[in-house]
């Protein structure tokens, strides 16, 4: 009788596979393939591995082989990292820090004197336009033909249009008597400064007789009588200086010399 006995097979043992082992597998067979060095570093739980000078043949090596790597001291390769962050200098800053500048002090100077010449300018500048709308106005103006060859009136219609100023005797401004008086100053004869010193100065003639250049006077007002029924006066405030009809009703001529 023949007894058959089957044995049963097992697997060869081999070392445990952990996720190291299978690391540096992969490692090798990739270093196989492009035939140069590299490194690889597995960061888990703190363990660096490093793998060096590993021959393009190296997928022939036995498991065993490949999971015999040498240990690395990591502590060893940090520190001189660790040295140096010890030793740097630590900067720190409260949160109620506040930055703060010094601000230099400022003083204005008033221009005193450009104020002056820019007001001195202007008051020119007023001047120089009243003598050209006077001059304007002069040319402008309508004159009588008795003013020509006529001393006083060719002085008067000079001033066509200089406003009515009370208490003025000059160019900038008249008031009656002012403008009589101005006008025969420019031909050397001084009269009175009033309307009734300038009546009092002069011989009264007749309407008949009067002359151009003759002064008109009423209470009160003077005029230079420019032939006709015409007078040049400044007449009243808000007025100018104009030749114009004689209103008066009762007007006396008086002659100067």
């Amino acid at each position: 009788m023949t007894v058959s006995t089957t044995r049963a097979r097992h697997r060869a043992a081999r070392r445990p596979s952990t996720p190291l082992t299978e690391l540096a597998s992969a490692a090798s067979e990739q270093m196989g393939t492009v035939g140069r060095r590299t490194a690889v570093v597995a960061a888990s739980s703190g363990l660096v591995v490093t793998m060096l000078s590993v021959p393009a043949n190296a997928t022939a090596h036995s498991d065993e082989a490949a999971g015999s790597l040498n240990a690395v001291d990591t502590a060893a390769l940090t520190a001189s990292a660790r040295a140096a962050l010890n030793t740097s200098p630590v900067v720190t800053a409260p949160a109620e820090a506040a930055w703060t500048f010094d601000a230099p002090a400022v003083t204005a100077v008033k221009p005193v004197e450009v104020k002056q010449t820019r007001a001195s300018t202007a008051a020119s500048r007023s001047t120089a336009r009243a003598t050209t709308a006077t001059t304007a106005a002069v040319v402008n103006a309508p004159i009588p033909q008795s003013v020509a060859g006529n001393a006083v009136l060719e002085i008067a219609a000079r001033y066509v249009g200089t406003p009515y100023v009370s208490g003025g005797t000059t160019p900038i401004g008249f008031d009656c008597s002012g403008f009589v008086s101005y006008v025969y100053a420019q031909l050397g004869v001084s009269l009175p400064r009033t309307s009734s010193g300038i009546k009092a100065a002069g011989t009264v003639v007749s309407r008949e007789d009067a002359l151009p250049g003759d002064i008109i006077w009423s209470p009160g007002h003077v005029a230079i009588y420019a032939g006709g029924d015409q007078q040049i006066d400044s007449p009243r405030p808000g007025k100018t200086v104009q030749f114009r009809d004689i209103w008066q009703s009762s007007p006396v001529f008086i002659r100067i010399g």
